[in-house]
């Protein structure tokens, strides 16, 4: 506080006494602080601020009236020089911008009111912020000394905005509690302690003109009558000038301050703040830019006045330079004047407030009654009158005077750069408005048109051509955003679900935006050159050959996609009526030039097609030594590989779109849909066409019927355009049967004559031709050539279709070998399972030959039929298998049929099982259930002395049907079924452990110890129950049990038995269904998700829920075969037929293997065996197979050996014993998965069983 006490002393003492500018003090009290004379400065006093200007204000020679003046100044240089001493204190005291000169203008003035500077003409005018006054100071007159002289009195006066607050705890960035604190309102100059109003708004930055007057009236009447006419009109011209340009920079300053600052300050808002940046820089562009340009214009022609006044000799050089600083900001400007116009139009339409505030601000004062679209366009007004000012005082300049040439280049140079903004506009418009009709002479002057040859013309309309075209396709490009894309993401409610969105738009517009990048970057080096260069463009081939080797690979991978992007949008349109009623809208648009999306989408195409003809006519216009003439054929080179480089991927499109169409449009009959995988990445179609199928009778109304046939690379379709045709045909299926019949003759239905058919001769059956060798048939439109095929399948045979020439079935035949080719080679490449060997020589049954022979012969064993099989592994390790037969039970090692041994002298073995965790073998023969210790059979190393070696029988009649085993709720169960009339009866047992360990008792009668004993005590009784039906099979679920039967599914719970039958037949939704049920046999019951199953039946397999309704739409899925069996390897399930197997994604039922072979059986299912418990599925399926351990064995008749000449036909044939073994998929290199991701897992030391399977679903 001492020292701020000190500091108040001394400032009030340094104003009392004569000024000093440095003087030493003695004061110790002051010795050890630095000297800084800045720090005695107190700006809120009109004497230091009095001192700073003279030490700090600008001196230099001004000419005034012809009269040259040292050590002078302008108002400009007085202000600016206050203003950098002054900016910092409004700035962080009241948040004064520091482009606001009103304060130092104000200070200027006080300044000048106390004759601390005079006007060198003693001219009685106020000073303003500009050049046209010069001043000085009283002690710079002639013939002083340079020196600064001390002054014994300065201007007095307290300058109230920039004095501080009495409080001492004010500070800067702190609210002040004092009422009357500098920092809480403004203030204002009080000149010799008086107060003063404040710079009132109306003082612009331009500061005050003095009033204007006609040149006639500022000349001396004698002085004016020595002038001729010419030069009075000529000053008078210059005067207007001079006029019409403190104008100009007025209402560039009223744009600033009527409309700039309005908005951003306006309360309420008038745009959005987050919009209000954008608006101004679209609206009002480089405005500022042209301020400051045209107030150093100004300046110069007042200084050149001052100088020269009252007549101006020379005023062309002022403008020639200005020309020059126009040249970037003002086409910019006007170039993009158009954009400006249309989001100012766009604003006022939209915005309610805009369009009041505009209103308001056009009634202003400072606008004249002028709105704001005549403020933003007059930049390009004035600039266009220049020219025409310039010519009026160039006419009226004599000859010699070395204005007149100066003159001349300055029209020249502003002319250019009007031409260079109309191009610029041109360019910014991008063909919206009326610049879209402009062409190349309409920017291009007679004159320059006249000095050109008729091939220059020609050639610089064909570039132009070319510019404007591109300037069209590049904004058709951004039209995809504006129009589609960007409304489509915004619409509420959508058009398209939200999750299918980004799908669709990656689909339907692909890499438009990647296009649109290139194609940016090649106009705007095109408008460059066009700027630079106008109105003669020696070349623009440089610029297309860049962007046609940058483009490549955008358009490589656009052009093959089109196909996809318009079926994309077809098809959208076709099955979503809002997304047409879009469209439609989107047609509508002020921009899309009523072209629809797919004209958008394909524009790429013809744009690319283009530059082939707008280049050729380019280099035809051009001189014969013109560069053009070797660079043209280059790009068109270069365009031309492009579009024959990806025809392929075109036709490939092409034949995807075509696979989509179809899979869209095939309608199958009722019941009877096939799901044929046509959307698969792979999917090909090899052949299309129209054949023809006779009547099955001559009365039918429509005579032959025409069928579209497809060959696809999986299947064979038949097709009718309205009616509904056959089922697919998998090729697996599928042999080709007869080519080579005779032509036959078509006939006529026996109403085709009376329906305006052909008449022909009479003929009902088609027959063959009486002459048959003779290959070469009259010509008859109703001669046909018959094709003959077998589908293998349950509901094929022999199909015999017809030709109508003999090369159609020549090209039928060769396309259907090629496509069996095919598919053999992609199914033997893409199996789901392996079929490997158990044993193949083993197992013989009597051969038709041999039928009568007796079992037992001196060559060899006949086993008779192998009926079951089972795996399981030792205590020791040993993989082994257990197969039963008519005569017995054979156990061996795994793929080793030498190994094979008959260990059970059994008849009629139907079923066997094993329960490892207990060392028990279940085996049912002749319906007798039997049990038998496996140490019994296949005795370990060391042998267990303690297990009994005597088998148990867990039934007392032969009346077991079938078994099952499982695991519910814990505990390990065995269900047999006895059938009793018409009910089936179960029996629940129980293993008991303690009993299948005890030590056995010793041996009582030699029947018991044969035979075993009579009543089983390893197993207990659990439950037992009936039903009123057949039962076929038994499946243990999670919780509960299926019984197969007759009704269905029935579903049973043990713990209180009680059950439902599913599906539900008397349901009425389910009655189209329900017949086929009733007739059906059920085989199966398998999850396919965790709250769905697929029911599986001899014929048909359907999906239901938890609760047994069908859950899904299509349907039923109808086997190729006729199921004898079912089995389930997740994902998959197989269905036995006696001639293959079929093999079907269990999620999607779709066909994804089929194994032929004769006499198919299955003869182990998964159950009763070591196979590893399965899982269950997710809710959405199954993804990948939880095990690759076999879980189902097939038995099969071996194929038979080629007979030696002059030997005995065989007496038996050998039954191939074969498993399923998944195959396991391939990572290949850049494969989304990697085996560190994948769910399957080896251990050290072992490899996979089998070489990996390429998985489709990868690859999507």
């Amino acid at each position: 506080m001492a020292r701020h006490h000190e500091e108040i002393q001394r400032t009030i003492a340094s104003i009392k006494a004569p000024l000093e500018l440095h003087e030493d003090e003695d004061d110790d009290d002051f010795e050890d602080i630095d000297e800084d004379p800045d720090r005695f400065v107190i700006l809120a006093l009109l004497s230091h601020l009095a001192v700073r200007l003279r030490d700090k204000v600008p001196r230099g020679t001004h000419v005034k009236g012809s009269i040259p003046y040292d050590r002078a100044f302008t108002g400009k240089d007085i202000v600016s020089t206050i203003q950098s001493q002054i900016q910092r204190e409004l700035l962080v005291n009241l948040g004064i911008s520091t482009s606001d000169r009103r304060t130092a203008l104000g200070v200027a003035r006080s300044l000048q009111s106390q004759l601390f500077f005079y006007e060198v003409e003693w001219g009685g005018r106020q000073l303003s912020d500009g050049v046209e006054d010069v001043f000085m100071f009283l002690d710079d007159s002639e013939g002083m000394s340079a020196e600064v002289p001390e002054r014994e009195e300065l201007p007095t006066g307290v300058i109230t905005v920039l004095t501080k607050c009495y409080s001492p705890s004010c500070m800067e960035g702190v609210p002040c509690y004092a009422y009357g604190c500098p920092r809480r309102a403004s203030s204002v100059v009080e000149p010799r302690n008086q107060s003063h109003a404040p710079p009132s708004d109306s003082l612009s930055d331009t500061a005050e003109k003095p009033p204007v007057d006609r040149w006639t009236d500022t000349v001396d009447p004698n002085i004016l009558r020595s002038f001729p006419p010419s030069e009075i009109r000529r000053q008078t011209v210059i005067r207007k000038v001079i006029e019409k340009e403190e104008q100009y920079v007025q209402d560039l300053d009223t744009i600033e301050s009527l409309f700039i600052k309005r908005l951003r300050k306006n309360d309420p808002e008038v745009i959005p703040p987050d919009e209000l940046d954008d608006f101004i820089d679209a609206v009002f562009g480089n405005v500022l830019d042209l301020r400051e340009c045209n107030r150093r214009l100004l300046e110069t022609m007042y200084v050149r006045q001052r100088e020269q006044a009252p007549i101006i000799q020379v005023i062309g050089d002022i403008f020639l330079t200005a020309a020059v600083e126009f040249r970037l900001p003002y086409p910019n400007y006007v170039g993009h004047l158009p954009v400006a116009e249309k989001r100012m139009k766009d604003e006022l339409e939209h915005n309610a407030e805009f369009r009041r505030f505009v209103e308001l601000c056009a009634r202003h004062p400072d606008s004249r009654r002028f709105d704001l679209r005549h403020f933003i366009t007059r930049p390009s007004e004035h600039l266009q009158r220049y020219p025409v000012l310039l010519e009026a005082i160039f006419k009226d300049t004599t000859e010699g005077n070395p204005d007149a040439e100066f003159l001349q280049e300055a029209i020249q140079s502003i002319r250019k750069l009007s031409g260079v903004a109309h191009v610029r506009t041109f360019q910014s418009a991008m063909l919206r408005g009326p610049t879209a009709k402009l062409e190349w002479h309409d920017l291009v002057s007679a004159e320059v048109r006249e000095s050109m040859s008729k091939h220059e013309v020609a050639r610089q309309g064909q570039i132009f051509e070319l510019i404007k075209g591109e300037m069209e396709y590049v904004k058709d490009l951004e039209n995809i955003d504006l129009i589609f894309i960007q409304p489509l993401k915004a619409m509420n409610p959508p058009v398209l679900a939200r999750e299918k969105l980004p799908q669709f738009i990656e689909d339907a517009f692909y890499n438009f935006a990647e296009i649109h990048r290139h194609h940016r970057r090649m106009l705007d080096r095109l408008h460059e050159i066009q700027r630079e260069e106008h109105p003669v463009i020696h070349s623009i081939t440089a610029a297309i050959f860049d962007a046609a080797l940058n483009w490549r690979d955008a358009y490589m991978n656009f052009i093959p996609h089109y196909p996809i992007a318009a079926y994309r949008v077809d098809d959208e349109i076709a099955n979503n009526l809002a997304f047409k009623t879009f469209v439609e809208q989107c047609t509508r648009h002020s921009e899309s030039r009523k072209l629809d999306i797919k004209a958008f989408i394909y524009r790429p195409i013809p744009r690319l097609l283009r530059y082939d003809l707008l280049l050729k006519a380019i280099m035809t216009a051009s001189p014969p030594d013109h560069e053009d003439k070797e660079a043209i054929p280059q790009v068109l080179e270069v365009i031309k590989s492009l579009g024959k480089d990806s025809e392929p991927g075109v036709v490939t499109a092409k034949q995807k779109v075509e696979l989509w169409k179809y899979n869209s449009n095939l309608v199958f009959k009722p019941g009877e849909a096939v799901d044929m995988d046509l959307l698969d990445e792979t999917r090909t179609l090899v052949h299309t066409g129209r054949l023809l199928r006779q009547p099955e009778t001559g009365f039918e109304w429509n005579g032959w019927s025409e069928l579209f046939v497809l060959l696809f690379d999986n299947y064979l379709v038949m097709t009718k355009t309205k009616d509904k045709g056959d089922g697919p045909i998998p090729l697996d299926l599928l042999t080709l049967a007869n080519f080579t019949d005779p032509p036959q003759q078509r006939g006529t239905g026996i109403l085709r004559g009376l329906r305006g058919g052909e008449r022909h001769a009479e003929g009902g059956m088609p027959g063959p031709m009486p002459t048959a060798n003779n290959t070469e048939p009259p010509i008859d439109s109703r001669t046909v050539f018959p094709c003959t095929v077998h589908h293998n399948g349950r509901l094929g045979g022999l199909y015999t279709l017809y030709a109508e020439s003999a090369q159609a079935r020549l090209e039928w035949q060769n396309k259907l070998e090629e496509a069996l080719a095919l598919r053999k080679a992609v199914t033997e490449n893409n199996k789901v399972f392996e079929v490997e060997t158990l044993s193949s020589d083993t197992f013989l049954v009597p051969s038709l030959q041999g039928a009568s022979s007796a079992a037992w012969n001196q060559e060899t064993v006949l086993t008779g039929k192998v009926t079951c099989s089972v795996p399981f592994s030792t205590a020791d390790g040993m993989r082994l298998v257990a197969i039963g037969c008519s005569e017995g039970v054979w156990i061996g090692l795994r793929h080793d049929s030498k190994s094979m041994r008959r260990v059970l002298h059994l008849k009629l073995v139907t079923q066997c099982a094993m329960l490892e965790d207990f060392g028990i073998f279940l085996v049912l023969a002749d319906k007798s259930l039997w049990a038998y210790h496996i140490e019994a059979l296949v005795p370990s190393s060391p042998p267990r002395p303690n297990m009994s070696r005597a088998p148990q029988k867990l039934n007392n009649h032969k009346d077991v049907q079938f078994f099952s085993v499982g695991t519910l709720n814990g505990r390990t169960l065995l269900i047999y079924m006895k059938k009793k009339a018409l009910d089936s009866v179960f029996h629940v047992l129980e293993p008991v452990v303690g009993k299948i360990a005890e030590k056995p008792k010793a041996p009582g009668t030699f029947g018991r110890s044969l035979f075993g004993s009579q009543r089983s005590d390893w197993f207990r009784p659990y439950r037992e129950f009936f039903l009123p039906s057949e039962a076929f099979d038994l499946i243990f679920l999670k919780g509960k049990i299926a019984v197969l039967c007759t009704k269905g599914f029935e579903i049973m719970d043990l713990t209180d038995l009680k059950s439902v039958t599913i599906p539900q037949k008397d349901d009425p939704r389910h009655a189209p269904l329900a017949k086929r049920w009733e007739t059906s046999r059920p085989l199966g019951m398998f999850r396919s998700s965790e709250n769905e199953f697929l029911l599986c039946y001899d014929e048909f397999g359907i999906y239901v829920d938890r609760y047994g309704d069908p859950s899904r739409p299509t349907g039923l899925i109808e086997w190729e075969g006729t199921a004898e069996r079912a089995a389930c390897h997740p994902p998959y399930v197989l269905l036995f037929d006696t001639r293959f197997i079929e093999i079907r994604h269990i999620d999607t039922g779709r066909l994804a293997q089929i194994v032929h072979g004769t006499e198919l059986r299955c003869i182990w299912d998964g159950r009763g065996g070591n196979a590893p418990q399965v899982a269950t599925p997710g809710p959405n399926g199954w993804q990948e197979s939880p095990s690759q351990e076999a879980r189902v064995h097939a038995v099969m008749k071996a194929p038979e050996l080629p007979r030696v000449p002059g030997s005995r036909s065989a007496t038996a044939v050998a039954q191939q014993v074969v498993e399923l073994v998944p195959t396991i998929p391939l990572f290949l290199p850049g494969s989304l998965s990697s085996p560190a991701a994948s769910a399957t897992y080896f251990a050290q030391g072992s490899s996979p069983p089998h070489s990996p399977r390429i998985n489709p679903q990868r690859w999507r």
